[in-house]
């Protein structure tokens, strides 16, 4: 099956895989546009994104670690931001093949290895924990609530990549609903207003904050970058939530 590289030059007629439904134009395609505009900027830090070559979900996108958008030390290393396979590609090896595209890349430019950010269990948008040791992981270091930073070294003598201090612990001094976000995922751009619209019919405090450098990104307050949602200065979930779901969790803590 062949692998397609989305670059700079083929990305207008590409779709990148996890918002396929939305990807036409109008309110819908809003995620897609800022998403596509966000590779755009970051070709040239050695962003990488390959896809299958089906109408799917099945990709895998990484970036030398010192240009990651994530609150990381793992400098040589290459960072997966996003290994995606689901549906009916499941089940088929392609997990397997996307990564070891990932490796032989990474190899290739002499890289000490690969990270990426999981959970101490499968969680919804983190890798999976059981299929990262299957394939020869290791944990790196762990951070509240429950992630886990995890890597494949090519040397043994390689040093172990690990979380920036601040992240170890997110915490934050401010009351309501903050939230930190960036364009890497294509349903930010779709759902955060709409969250920030429940919480003003709700009477809810409500913050959000893009990251919009890798620089902002790395000095982040928890793990994940994506979406990160704080509650009264307390992490709450890394998962984007839909309008029901925001709403429960308002009512519930009110």
């Amino acid at each position: 099956m062949e692998l397609i590289n989305v670059t700079a030059e083929n990305i207008e007629k590409e779709h990148i895989c996890c918002a396929i439904a939305d990807s036409d134009g109008g309110q819908a395609g809003l995620g897609v546009r800022a998403k596509k505009e966000w590779m755009k900027a970051r070709f040239a830090n050695g962003l990488v994104f390959k896809k299958l070559n089906v109408r799917g979900k099945c990709f895998i996108e990484y970036i030398p670690a010192e240009k990651a958008w994530a609150p990381i030390e793992a400098a040589g290393y290459m960072y997966i931001d996003c290994l995606w396979v689901s549906g009916q590609y499941k089940g088929k090896g392609y997990s397997n093949l996307l990564l070891d595209a990932c490796i032989c890349d990474a190899r290739a430019q002499r890289k000490k290895g690969l990270v990426i950010l999981s959970a101490r269990k499968k969680m919804a948008f983190l890798s999976d924990p059981k299929y990262l040791k299957y394939k020869g992981f290791r944990t790196a270091d762990t951070a509240e609530p429950y992630f886990e930073l995890m890597y494949l070294p090519f040397d043994a003598a390689a040093e172990t990549p690990h979380f920036r201090e601040r992240a170890k612990h997110p915490k934050l001094e401010t009351a309501g609903y903050v939230l930190y976000y960036t364009h890497q995922c294509p349903f930010t751009a779709k759902y955060v207003p709409l969250l920030a619209e429940i919480a003003a019919r709700n009477g809810a405090a409500f913050s959000a904050i893009r990251f919009e450098s890798a620089e902002q990104a790395q000095d982040a307050p928890a793990p994940v970058t994506t979406f990160c949602l704080f509650y009264n200065g307390s992490y709450m979930t890394n998962e984007i939530l839909s309008e029901k779901k925001f709403e429960k969790m308002i009512n519930e803590a009110m």
